[in-house]
């Protein structure tokens, strides 16, 4: 696809994904884009989270753009802190830099006469043909209900605002939340504090998994030889492994369910010495129905002599710890909201007013929802990589928004050649589409596993993919149009 008309883009968001679309619009031709980004700089997820500890759990080498692969990874499993240094060389190798606009907020985008009119928080506005929404998934931290928050005398905080000037080493160290990010934490922090308590409210199966180093040779030699470090990533095979991972979430009897669910199971087993400790830390539902942990060595830092997992309801917080339902005062000198994000939210609080004046907030009042993850009917031209019911959590996010930005592409080309002014999913597809998304979500181990987890919306339905990868591939290899609306330009400006 190269860029016939002049067409105005705006990408919302400069994280990984908003640097795709930013790298492939340039190499599209398009030249009249923008990149709003509400922070300072790049990165997203990778800016916002800098916590002691945080790996993302995808091999370093698959945590690339294909077109832009990395030799100098350090480790398997990437640091958080060298993804957002390739995140920044790649920005600055791809000439993004002018495309981009940071301290801008978008509090407004609405569509009027044809095109997307926005407003910034800070009083900037601009108007596009063409809206792509790159604003993530988890970047609205979810702080927990208990009580008493504000009285504590300490330091607390979320996991993604952390203080780096405070120190940690020989501290009394409280952590909630026993996702990725708490179990990254335990195993960063257990060796350094005086003392670490681990707030367990639901067991967690742990994935085992190595975390090498990369040596200098290696990466020497990955750098000299491009071939070499393709045949180390294996692609073909990796991709037959995320395969075998999907099957397993829609088929507990699959041979992946099985494998992975008996290594939890072993992994467990074999690596907590003490019975009690090991029944506490046993999970109640079954392996992948609340996302899968890959950790090294999270079942050793928790039996490190300075660690304690507490498994006993937060009553409240204390000016000098957390009070526990057992009456106990655990004392503490920081305590870390390792409590997710709120990923119900996407674009939101951002106001989105659509084609004939719907909101974005009726067209979610139910649940959020997107025709293949991409496009909202009513919504021409508003495109989102990695939007709602997407292989969030599923897949690696890089893959999964190249493949998105593939279909996104497509779509632009029938408004670049003139062929409309304006498209986007029809109420029938979209309505299709969730029916069948639903049905097939309630077979997921999300749904029958016996959990509850950040997959689930507000009425207990598997927000994500509910189908395997190949499915998702084949999907978004190319549009199947007869599933949009067109808007020719007369009947836009009637409409409007």
């Amino acid at each position: 696809m190269m860029a016939q008309q002049d067409l105005r883009v705006v990408v919302i968001g400069a994280g990984m994904a908003g640097i795709l679309a930013g790298i492939k619009l340039r190499d599209a031709g398009y030249e009249n884009f923008v990149i709003y980004e509400k922070a300072d700089k790049i990165g997203g997820t990778w800016r916002e989270n800098t916590y002691p500890g945080l790996t993302c759990d995808v091999p370093s080498h698959h945590y690339t753009y294909t077109f832009e692969r990395n030799p100098d990874w350090t480790r398997h499993l990437p640091p958080g802190s060298e993804i957002q240094a390739y995140f920044e060389r790649t920005t600055a190798k791809y000439g993004l830099q002018e495309y981009l606009q940071f301290g801008q907020e978008i509090s407004r985008c609405e569509y009027r006469d044809g095109r997307w009119e926005l407003q910034m928080q800070s009083g900037l506005q601009d108007s596009a043909d063409i809206v792509i929404a790159a604003t993530g998934v988890l970047h609205h931290p979810s702080y927990p209900d208990i009580a008493g928050i504000a009285d504590f005398q300490g330091s607390i905080f979320h996991s993604s605002r952390w203080d780096h000037d405070l120190p940690l080493d020989g501290k009394r160290i409280g952590i909630i939340g026993n996702g990725s990010t708490g179990v990254q934490l335990v195993s960063a922090l257990a060796s350094r504090a005086d003392k670490l308590e681990h707030y367990q409210r639901t067991a967690q199966w742990i994935m085992p998994v190595e975390n090498g180093h990369f040596s200098e040779e290696e990466r020497r030699a990955f750098r000299e030889d491009p071939a070499l470090l393709a045949e180390v990533m294996n692609v073909d095979a990796f991709n037959a492994a995320v395969e075998s991972y999907t099957q397993g979430l829609t088929d507990s009897n699959s041979e992946g369910a099985q494998q992975i669910g008996g290594a939890c199971l072993q992994n467990l087993e074999s690596s907590v010495r003490d019975p009690q400790l090991k029944e506490k830390l046993r999970p109640d539902h079954a392996p992948m129905c609340k996302r899968l942990i890959f950790s090294p060595d999270y079942y050793e830092a928790i039996q490190h002599p300075n660690a304690n997992l507490v498994t006993e309801g937060i009553e409240r917080i204390e000016a000098n710890g957390i009070r526990t339902r057992d009456g106990e005062l655990h004392e503490l000198d920081i305590i870390v909201l390792a409590t997710g994000f709120r990923t119900d939210q996407f674009m939101r609080p951002m106001e989105i007013i659509g084609n004939n004046g719907v909101d974005l907030e009726s067209a979610w009042a139910v649940r959020p929802v997107a025709y293949l993850a991409i496009s909202i009917p009513d919504f021409p031209n508003f495109f989102m990589l990695n939007g709602p019911n997407g292989p969030v959590g599923n897949f690696p996010l890089i893959d999964i928004a190249e493949h998105q930005w593939t279909y996104i592409e497509q779509l632009m080309e029938e408004v670049n050649s003139g062929r409309c002014a304006g498209i986007s999913a029809s109420h029938e597809a979209m309505q299709a589409f969730d029916e069948e998304r639903i049905a097939a979500a309630k077979k997921t181990v999300w749904y029958t596993g016996g959990c509850k987890s950040w997959y689930l919306d507000a009425e207990g339905i598997p927000a994500s993919w509910p189908w395997n990868y190949s499915r998702f591939v084949a999907e978004m290899a190319a549009p199947a149009l007869e599933k949009f609306d067109y808007f020719p330009v007369l009947q836009i400006k009637q409409a409007s």
